[in-house]
């Protein structure tokens, strides 16, 4: 029996615009995400790290390649694969719990059991007493946990969370690291993290890959050898430090890039 990766992605290539305003946003890339694995997608801005994570959510189709789950290819979105963007997407007038069930209500499971389900997902966020609060009396990071939570309801194989911490303050942003790896440790299932926060990415991933721009490839892989479970002190360590800089180094170069190609153009 053939073991195919969790996901895998062949000769993806995206272009953006028509005529001579066409240009290639994503090109040729390939890689692969085994089962339990957590790979951070980073880069310049502009680079295709979300358009390449909402081509995986089925959310954009790409023009040339395939996305294969489990070794079938994807067309559209389904409940095998998760997301979670910075923005919170929660509906206002239902409160934390009710936002979870809709999700499953959607997914065509019953009342019942959604109730259930949602109650588990708030548990392991740890807002289950926060459950009939509106997301106006959440604060950003209990809203982006409700959502965390509703991706998590419906028992995807894959998380895709782009820049889903972004919006948050330091302390509150280090507190959702270590809930996030706690969930992932204990639940173990393969998550693809967009982030531009270099640091952020080399705390939760096994993998980072570093994408170039213009058109984005992947330009690196590092490969996270941090041993788990991590804390605060991991950020201390030697090995922390090369990590980091081996793929801050790499984005540098890209921006470097751009920065030149900016300046020829003005020139």
């Amino acid at each position: 029996m053939t073991a195919y990766p969790r996901l895998k992605l062949e000769n993806v290539t995206k272009y953006f615009g028509q005529g001579a305003k066409r240009i290639k946003a994503v090109d040729d890339v390939s890689f692969t995400l085994a089962e339990n694995e957590f790979v951070s997608l980073v880069g310049a801005s502009g680079c295709g790290k979300s358009t390449i994570l909402s081509i995986i959510a089925g959310l954009q189709d790409c023009d040339e390649g395939v996305v294969l789950v489990d070794g079938m290819p994807i067309y559209g979105p389904g409940r095998d694969r998760g997301v979670v963007f910075q923005s919170y997407s929660l509906m206002p007038w239902l409160t934390a719990l009710q936002n979870v069930e809709f999700a499953l209500h959607a997914a065509g499971i019953r009342r019942k059991e959604a109730r259930e389900i949602a109650l588990e997902h708030l548990k392991l966020v740890k807002l289950e007493k926060f459950q009939d609060r509106y997301p106006s009396e959440l604060s950003g990071g209990m809203k982006q946990r409700v959502a965390i939570a509703r991706a998590l309801s419906y028992r995807p194989k894959i998380l895709l969370m782009d820049e889903p911490f972004g919006a948050l303050d330091a302390l509150t942003r280090s507190h959702m690291h270590e809930l996030l790896t706690s969930i992932w440790e204990e639940h173990r299932l393969s998550v693809l993290f967009i982030t531009h926060d270099v640091d952020e990415a080399v705390f939760l991933s096994d993998r980072v890959m570093v994408m170039s721009n213009q058109p984005g490839r992947i330009k690196l892989t590092v490969p996270i050898t941090l041993p788990r479970p991590r804390t605060a002190d991991t950020m201390t360590t030697d090995a922390f430090r090369d990590a980091h800089w081996t793929v801050l180094s790499a984005i540098r170069e890209e921006s470097m890039k751009i920065a030149d190609k900016e300046g020829m153009a003005a020139s």
